[in-house]
């Protein structure tokens, strides 16, 4: 399960977000569900499109059910199979 202890070690495609806060204020605010991710990219399908949004300069909210957490983009900033597979 889910929680904000873990989500740092879970899939995170599939998973509706927002950017709560980025470097590039023009990111801010978007939301969409993530379809890629990269080491340092998220890819989020949004009303506008595909957006890239980088990891390390971005604080996000993630959406798991009625839950929503608030991950800060350095500490996903791994491939996804390394953070995966990765200890707490």
């Amino acid at each position: 399960m889910i929680n904000i202890d873990t989500i740092s070690r879970h899939e995170l495609i599939g998973l509706d977000t927002e950017v709560i806060e980025s470097n590039n204020l023009q990111l801010v605010g978007l939301n969409g569900r993530v379809i890629n991710e990269t080491k340092s990219m998220l890819t989020i399908n949004t009303k506008n499109g595909k957006k890239m949004i980088p990891k390390i300069t971005s604080h996000l909210k993630f959406f798991v059910g009625s839950e929503s957490f608030l991950v800060k983009g350095s500490s996903i900033a791994k491939r996804p199979f390394e953070r995966i597979g990765a200890k707490a």
